[in-house]
Order: C-alpha cells, then structure tokens, then sequence
C-alpha cells in the first residue's frame, strides 16, 4: 500500500485498508494511521522547553486522520437527543422541590436562551474550522494556549469521570424492579461497562448509530409524556378532575425564594450538559457545511419542547411538596417527576416504560461520555498539551490510547460494591460539575474574539458559510450567562439552602473551579503564552475553503429539483 503523503481532503471518509486478509487484516486496523505516521514524521511538537507554536498546534488538530463517517441523521439525533439525560428526567425533580414550578421554568428557559447563542456560536466556528477537539482548540487558536489547556483537561477529565459515574447509575435503574438486589449490582456494572466499550470500539460511526437509537427514544418519550401530561391536566386520566393550575396555587409556584431560584438555575445548567457534542461531532462528519448548521438550527426545537413544555407540564402536575421528590440517587427512577405524574394518575405499566427510557438516558451519556474524552485527550495530543500516545488513531480513525484509558477509568464502576462508594461517587461528581459551564463560557468568548480577528483581517461576513443568528451579541449574553451560573453557585455551595456553611459542601459542588485554575496558572507560567491578539489569530490553518457562489447555486438548484415533477412540471403545494 502506497502511504498518502498528507491528510485525506476533507470530508473524505476513507480507512487505511489492510493487505492482510483474515484475523491478521483485523489486528492491522489498530495498527496507526498512515497519514498520522506521516505527518508526525515530519512535524515538530507544538510546545518546546517553555514556549507555544499556535500556528503548529492548529496544523496537529487540522490534519487528524479521525473516520468522518458521521452522517446527517446521526448528526441531526445528537442534536436532537444527545444531551436529554437524568438531569431532565431526574434532577429535575430535585430542582422543582427546592424552587418550585415558576423556579423551574425560568431558570429552564433562561438557561436554554443561553445555550441556544452558545450553540450557534460553536456552529459558526465548526462549520469554517472543523477541526479536532475544537472546544480546546479554539481557545487555544483564539483566546491563549494557556486557557486552551485548561479548557481541554476540564473537559476530558468530566467525561473521563462520567463512565464509572454513569453505568453505576445504569445499574441502580435495574433496582427498580429488583429492588431486592437478588442479582448483584457489579453484574450490572459489567454488563453495561461491556456494552458502552463494544459499542466505541466500532469506531465514530458505532457511537453514530447507538445514539441514533437512544435519542429517538428519548425523544419519542418526551413526546409521549407531553401527549399524555396534556391529557391528564385536563382531566382525561384513569382518576379524572381537571387539575389546571391547582398546584402554582398551593403550594405555590415558588419555594425558597431567591436561594431557591439560584439553586435551579444551577440543576437546569447541569441538565443541559452535551449539548456541546454537536461541535465536536463535527471534525468526523462526511459534510459538516451542510449537515452541521441543519443540526445547530434544531437546538431550539430541542430546548423548546423536550425541556420547557415537558418541565412546563411537571409543575403542573406535581407540587413541589411531594416527598418522592426527595429520593436519593441521581438515577432513582422514584424520584423522577415523570414517573411520579404517571403514577399520580393511577397508571400502572407506564412508570417501568419511564425507568427503562431513564436507563437509555444514562447509557446514551456513558456512550457519549467515551467519545467526548477520548476525542478531546487526541487533540490535547496532537497540540503537545497531553501525552503524545493519546495522540494515536488507528487504521479505522479510532482515538485507541483515549478509549482504552476512559474504559479502564470505567472501571471505577465496581466502587458501587465497596463501603467507600459514596464518597468515591461525591467526589467524581464534583470533579464534573461546572466542567460544561466553563466549556460554554470559553466558547462563547472564542467567539466573540473570533468575530474580532475576522473584522480587523479584512474578512467580512459573507465569507462565512453559516453565521450566528444571535450574532456576538447572543455571545455576550451567553458568556455573562455562564459567569452568574458561577456566582450563583458559589452563593449555594458556601450558604446552602436549609443548611450551614461547611468545606466538604462548598468543594463537592465547586472543585471544578479550583481544578481550571491548577491546570491554568502553572502553564501559563512555565509557557509564557500570550493573549492572542486580534491581528495575529491564524484564520487559514484547518479552515474550509469554500466558494459561496457556488454553493448558493447548489442549493438553489437542489430547491428547485424538490418543485419539479417527474414529468418536468412544477408542483404547486397546494
């Protein structure tokens, strides 16, 4: 086989064949990528003996030979589903006692405002830089190396501790139904552990297809339970009365006041944690010009109803009063408000429905939890920001040396047999807890340096094959968002609701902020790296070249084929 002298062209989806057939053809996909054996031959390392090169570390993350085999409709699912969880289906029963349903739902649709310019904001990066590992790297490109480290260790140490956190989960799910464990719980530890490695061994379109499945049952829950909320809100349930407003009355749409308020605006952040995938989905996508502003657009869908009209009609449902609220467990199906309105209303079967569709929830972020780390610790690699192995990608484009460490760290899993599983679990928690509102924050304000380099570099926004519909101002917005989710939280971890001001408290809930600034400070320090400046951002590197012109007649022409018949006659719609 003749090696490629450089990376394939963009958008292709081509693996490094074996010329072997047989078991020896399968050992030779782990073998790595030709064209990452070339280009690491020929490519100095990014970070020498106290310095940075940018310009190196967007070429590394540019010609990552990582498969690019995600297609539209994965894309479009990731979009959809991806980050519908536990926190929507379980956390948000723990928000609405602590706050109440008019807590909920403006925290909900404060929080999804936000993300919504967040997501636009990444989609207009993604679409001209789909680069690998581009949350880190675009901090790195355009706000300082520094931060971009910081960035890329925060978010591959929140998915790395999500695995182990997320098959325990998986696991107490089953509990529903053996609830008097006859089967023991690392049974379920294996099985699940087993199923999530299996499933990214198969490489980017493996992770495709199993969130294809989990987010269209997701999603067709959430439908289902917004159908049936409806229905039962206006009486038509085995019990019937109409129920209305009742609960926003008694025992009243707020509960600890202000306190109350700030907590739910931190849960309801949490339960927005992954809808950042997207982006990152968009370095292996077959045309992530086409595909990934498709998929951006369908965030406000997603925001719109699978978390403000369902969380809508939770409050209505079930009054912040209701004991099962308070259940422990992030997984506790019983504690679920779904779970607790169906039951409510006297239907049996559907509860178990609710707890099976809790435990696709949690696999889909255990799958997702593998991707994102091992994705984001390549990049990291590839810039000299992380140990070169996991820099590795294989024949079949996989992140092997990134997929191997998140499934021996998956191993953690089996803490849930011991005496120490509460405090292994609390402090794993903690360690993930702000990573995403830091990974929104930096996001946002790549963005707004982006648009500034782009504006002083003579470019214009023509030139930009998708644009933020809330623009930089949308921007603004969503990092100012992200910097009161912090302030709120640390208001609520140093003076909890209902208790005293205690250490083990406030660093359970806020050790990612001590954790950013370890990883910050010693690097800026030891690099010297530099505020990248306006004028010097690198506006070529991993770019997109694209001839709008052209496009435009594309999609014209594809517009205008969709109103022809097969006779070659218009169709009118009617």
């Amino acid at each position: 086989m003749t090696e490629k002298e450089g990376p394939p062209a963009y958008g292709s989806n081509e693996e490094a064949p074996s010329e072997r057939g047989g078991f020896g053809g399968f050992v030779d996909t782990f073998r790595q990528h030709p064209v990452q054996v070339a280009s690491q031959r020929h490519r100095k390392t990014a970070t020498t003996a106290g310095h940075v090169d940018i310009e190196l570390a967007a070429v590394a993350v540019a010609e990552s030979p990582l498969s690019r085999k995600l297609k539209n409709r994965h894309l479009q699912m990731i979009a959809i589903g991806g980050s519908i969880g536990t926190g929507l289906f379980v956390g948000s029963g723990k928000a609405l006692s602590s706050g109440g349903p008019a807590s909920l739902l403006i925290c909900f649709v404060l929080i999804g405002a936000m993300l919504y310019s967040t997501v636009h904001a990444l989609g207009e990066l993604a679409v001209v830089f789909p680069v690998a590992g581009s949350f880190a790297a675009y901090s790195t490109r355009f706000l300082d190396p520094a931060w971009g480290f910081a960035m890329g260790w925060n978010y591959a140490l929140q998915w790395l501790v999500v695995l182990p956190l997320e098959i325990v989960a998986a696991a107490i799910t089953v509990d529903y139904w053996d609830k008097d464990q006859t089967i023991s719980p690392a049974v379920w530890v294996t099985i699940f552990w087993v199923l999530i490695v299996s499933i990214n061994l198969f490489g980017v379109k493996g992770y495709g297809e199993a969130e294809f499945v989990f987010s269209l049952v997701k999603v067709l829950a959430v439908i289902g339970f917004i159908i049936l909320g409806v229905i039962l809100n206006c009486g038509g349930g085995p019990q019937g009365g109409y129920i209305g407003g009742r609960y926003w009355r008694d025992p009243g749409a707020f509960n600890n006041g202000f306190k109350g308020l700030c907590g739910v605006f931190v849960t309801a952040a949490f339960a927005f944690a992954g809808t950042e995938l997207v982006g990152l989905a968009a370095a292996e996508t077959e045309n992530p010009r086409k595909s990934l502003p498709t998929a951006i657009k369908q965030v406000f869908w997603r925001i719109t109803l699978f978390y403000v009209v369902s969380l809508t009609l939770v409050g209505l449902l079930v009054p912040y009063t209701e004991s099962r609220l308070l259940q422990a467990g992030s997984a506790n199906a019983a504690a679920s408000p779904f779970v607790i309105a169906i039951a409510n209303a006297g239907i049996t079967g559907l509860p178990s429905v609710m707890n099976a569709v809790i435990m696709v929830a949690v696999l889909s972020v255990g799958n997702s939890s593998v991707y994102g780390s091992s994705r984001t610790l390549a990049a990291l690699a590839e810039q000299g920001q992380a140990p070169l192995i996991f820099a590795y990608v294989d024949r079949r484009g996989r992140p092997m040396a990134g997929i191997i460490l998140s499934a021996a760290l998956g191993l953690l899993g089996y803490l849930s047999t011991s005496k120490a599983e509460d405090d292994a679990f609390m402090w794993m928690l903690a360690i993930s807890g702000l990573s995403s509102i830091f990974t929104w924050g930096s996001i946002c304000l790549a963005h707004i340096r982006f648009r500034r380099g782009w504006k002083v570099q003579g470019h214009s926004l023509d030139e930009l094959a998708f644009v933020s519909q809330p623009g930089v101002i949308g921007s603004y917005i969503g990092f100012i968002f992200n910097v009161l989710v912090l302030i709120a939280q640390f208001w609520i971890a140093m003076w909890p609701i209902g208790g005293e001001p205690d250490a083990i408290t406030f660093f359970s809930s806020y050790l990612a902020v001590p954790i950013v600034i370890a990883f910050y400070i010693p690097y800026k320090i030891y690099y010297k790296t530099p505020f990248v400046r306006a004028k010097d951002m690198d506006l070529v590197t991993g770019r997109r070249e694209l001839n709008l012109d052209a496009l435009l007649a594309e999609e014209r022409a594809e517009r205008l084929l969709g109103l022809l018949g097969n006779d070659g006659s218009f169709l009118i719609p009617r």
